[in-house]
């Protein structure tokens, strides 16, 4: 079985470059599997960086969705040591996109159906694994509670998912300005 840390954290509270100096401390051979989609230039530019941060020695994957299924299509290669999933936040709503695509009409039994399917065929895919893996996520329950449905949704399953995670999770880190602070 997969050994798992979760690290939660709001924006810019540093998850990503914790979650990349826990991933170089292992040490071996690293899969970076990024699930950001460049759905404008800013967001390409976000991508850029992020890829020019890491090490030129760690296989990048790009799946945005089905992260499970894929693994079970096209399995980790030998040796890999580590799988550091960057973010769970951003997988969700990736999935919340596909399950329900017209912001005004969502499909909320839809949208959830979707967004537990994929983390439990991920926790499958950690659990069947002899990797450590890593997964980034933002913890959404802090803020306001969204003014508009799809918002408290996104917020709803965001918080769910990170609940299956942790539970699952051997270690979990909540990340605040910079400083992580285990929780489990």
């Amino acid at each position: 079985m997969g050994e798992l840390t979760l690290v939660l954290g709001g924006a810019r509270s540093g998850k990503s470059t914790y979650a990349e100096k826990l991933a170089l401390q292992a040490g071996g051979k690293v899969v970076y599997i990024a699930t950001a989609e460049a759905r404008d230039e800013e967001m390409a530019e976000r991508i850029q960086k992020h890829q020019a941060q890491r090490p030129s020695s760690w296989q990048t994957l790009e799946i945005p969705h089905d992260v499970g299924d894929y693994l079970l299509q096209h399995p980790l290669a030998a040796g890999v040591e580590v799988v550091l999933l960057d973010c769970l936040t951003l997988l969700a709503t990736n999935v919340m996109l596909a399950a329900s695509p017209d912001p005004e009409v969502v499909d909320e039994a839809g949208v959830e159906t979707a967004v537990n399917a994929e983390i439990q065929s991920l926790l499958s895919t950690i659990q069947d694994s002899a990797a450590r893996w890593i997964v980034v996520s933002n913890e959404v329950g802090l803020g306001l509670v969204p003014p508009y449905p799809l918002g408290r949704l996104f917020r709803d399953v965001v918080g769910r998912a990170n609940q299956q995670l942790a539970q699952a999770a051997d270690t979990v880190v909540f990340m605040i300005a910079g400083l992580p602070m285990p929780l489990k």
